[in-house]
């Protein structure tokens, strides 16, 4: 995007929240403890009314991906296992073993180093998501774009951050297992977020190498309003207003920390004459917003396992829904990751390929 409409999403994302707080009289003052540890919201209890609501729109909203993947199941196109596992990748497979294991165990001898395995369980995650395209397809994008894909690491600790700063207004999530002082918490913590970035876009590319999801719901086509300016300025002024519902009212708003930023990103660049994923899909081609939901939701399960067990953990408080989980996670929380890999590829693509650039696999899609 323009570097003029990143300001004005950035000034939207960090102003509205609070806007919403002062609109119903309160106070900002609880909201700048860092590091977080204050819980001040207290939360709606579960509603069968609110959960039967959710989990039906969750379900009517991802049925035609779920057909449309079985549906094109069968077809196989492309060879599988033409190029050999890279040695980085069995470096990844050893690093995540161990990582893992010490996650979930307790030794005395690595007492001090025990909060801190998130980077190694994700870092080599990487590493093998990485070497299973290439070993599919001949290319990933650590080695295709290896610049580009590091630069993913800080990007992506800012991008958690502002999900972090949404949280101070809803407080859906918490952190616990660990006490530092707000300097090593924020380097800390940085470093455990510059891989949510690279984890998405790799599961991404990976899941394009197989043809149920290239080829899902292939000649559907969404109606040419949704790339109006018209329409994105509706949708982009809904969003807005959600996340001053989410700071005046989280129990209500919370679900737009998720859908909002999306809106706002694919809204300003409709405005701009480009969004390549809806554009695609009005031509009936889906694969660009099936697979980044898709490795959303890839990513949000090993991020919920690997957590479960850890001395560093995080839990979470939900209004209305908090029932049935899975890991720490309620399982409706789970629909959150489908909007959320949308906005990681968004703001992925802007850095692998470059502002109003269509980005495919590896530039052989």
């Amino acid at each position: 995007m323009h570097p003029g409409r990143w300001a004005a999403m950035m000034i939207m994302l960090v102003g509205l929240p609070p806007l919403g707080v002062l609109l119903r009289g309160g106070s900002l003052t609880p909201y700048v403890e860092f590091p977080p540890r204050s819980r001040f919201i207290d939360h709606a209890p579960f509603s069968w009314i609110v959960f039967s609501l959710i989990a039906v729109l969750a379900i009517a909203s991802t049925a035609p991906l779920i057909k449309g993947l079985l549906r094109h199941g069968s077809a196989s196109t492309r060879p599988t296992a033409f190029w050999p596992f890279p040695w980085w990748g069995w470096a990844g497979v050893t690093l995540g073993a161990a990582a893992w294991g010490l996650a979930w165990t307790r030794f005395p001898w690595f007492a001090a180093w025990q909060p801190h395995t998130f980077p190694m369980l994700w870092t080599a995650f990487i590493l093998v998501v990485n070497g299973l395209t290439l070993r599919r397809t001949g290319a990933c994008p650590l080695t295709a774009r290896p610049y580009a894909f590091s630069v993913l690491f800080p990007v992506s600790a800012g991008f958690w951050w502002v999900f972090e700063y949404f949280n101070r207004f809803v407080q859906n999530w918490y952190y616990s297992g660990v006490e530092y002082s707000p300097a090593t918490y924020f380097a800390l913590a940085t470093l455990s977020f510059a891989t949510v970035l690279p984890a998405v876009l790799s599961v991404r590319e990976w899941l394009l190498s197989y043809p149920r999801v290239s080829n899902v719901l292939r000649g559907q086509r969404i109606p040419s309003v949704f790339t109006s300016a018209t329409t994105a300025l509706w949708a982009l002024s809904g969003a807005c207003a959600g996340l001053v519902l989410a700071g005046a009212a989280p129990d209500y708003g919370f679900p737009f920390v998720w859908v909002s930023p999306l809106i706002i990103m694919m809204a300003l660049q409709v405005q701009e004459g480009r969004c390549v994923p809806l554009r695609e899909a009005s031509r009936g081609h889906w694969e660009r917003l099936a697979s980044a939901a898709l490795a959303g939701l890839v990513c949000g399960f090993f991020w919920e396992m690997w957590n479960y067990f850890s001395l560093a953990r995080w839990s979470y408080t939900v209004p209305f829904v908090d029932r049935f989980h899975l890991f720490e996670m309620p399982l409706l929380g789970y629909a959150g990751y489908l909007p959320f890999g949308w906005l990681c590829a968004l703001i992925g693509d802007e850095v692998l390929f470059g502002p109003g650039k269509a980005s495919t696999a590896m530039d052989k899609r």
